[in-house]
């Protein structure tokens, strides 16, 4: 509900109470009880907005919507905390006991879900897995492209003596190459620390059978080689450095965990904060004009 909403709420509240105290019900108790009733409806609107934004920022494709639903979600728990104190203070005039308790009910359990929300928040936003995945079909991409590029331009000045050999080395380092990409993707899906080294093992022996392929072709160059193959070689140490960057962002699993919380824990926290919202409707709900507490 919009602020504007609970104000017309109140004024409402106001205008049948004034109707109200001619049957001898006080004006302020009905009048603080309609401003009760329109902040509990404010505070629970709030709640599941500061929830969807969070729930958006965790499924965000990019940096930029992950950062703007973020300060959503902050935005609406702001405006919760902001009811909680405003209803806390309503229901203390008014001296409604189990609506007070209701709330505070509320307050604890929504004190729980926003330390974990935060947690959560806070790796949405840094997108590690998402990063690595533009790395491995951008910059890793293009490294390898080059590399393949430069194998290729030396398979085709090498010397007839040595062109089977030469033609083995490349077809060896070019598949490497190409296998440690096609174990980068599951790495960056990968939640298992375990699982994870096991494929960084087995991109490491890949590499070094990409290193050892360019190297014995380096020794098999002839002097006009030289420059191809320097190509070759600066074009593998480009694609070790980016492979490095990738799995260090893959190793921070900051969006495969982000959502791992907000799809496991999260919902629980969120059902005890709904069933407390509810209740404390509910009471508000039953509250009569006759009340004089």
């Amino acid at each position: 509900m919009s602020s504007r909403s609970a104000l017309c709420l109140v004024a409402l509240g106001a205008v049948l109470g004034t109707a109200a105290g001619c049957r001898g019900v006080p004006n302020p108790l009905f009048t603080q009880l309609s401003e009760a009733r329109a902040l509990a409806a404010d505070l629970h609107v709030q709640f599941v907005k500061a929830a969807d934004a969070s729930d958006r920022a965790v499924m965000a494709e990019t940096d930029e919507e992950s950062v703007a639903f973020a300060r959503e979600a902050e935005r609406a728990t702001q405006a919760v905390g902001g009811d909680i104190t405003a209803l806390g203070t309503r229901l203390q005039a008014i001296g409604f006991q189990t609506e007070a308790s209701l709330l505070q009910e509320f307050s604890a359990r929504f004190a729980d879900y926003q330390k974990l929300d935060h947690g959560v928040l806070g790796l949405a936003v840094e997108n590690t897995n998402l990063k690595a995945q533009r790395l491995s079909f951008g910059p890793v991409q293009e490294a390898a492209n080059a590399f393949r590029d430069s194998l290729d331009a030396v398979a085709h000045a090498a010397s007839a003596k040595n062109s089977c050999r030469t033609e083995a080395l490349v077809a060896r380092a070019e598949l490497a190459v190409r296998e440690i990409q096609v174990l980068q993707a599951p790495h960056i899906a990968e939640p298992d620390d375990a699982a994870m080294a096991h494929l960084e093992a087995e991109m490491s022996q890949r590499e070094t059978s990409a290193a050892d392929a360019t190297t014995t072709l380096a020794g098999l160059a002839e002097p006009k080689m030289k420059p191809t193959v320097g190509a070759a070689v600066a074009a593998l140490a480009r694609f070790k450095e980016l492979s490095g960057q990738l799995i260090a962002l893959s190793r921070r699993n900051t969006n495969v965990r982000s959502l791992a919380l907000a799809l496991r824990q999260k919902p629980a926290l969120m059902a005890a904060c709904e069933t407390s919202l509810a209740a404390l409707e509910s009471a508000l709900a039953k509250e009569t004009f006759s009340a004089t507490r």
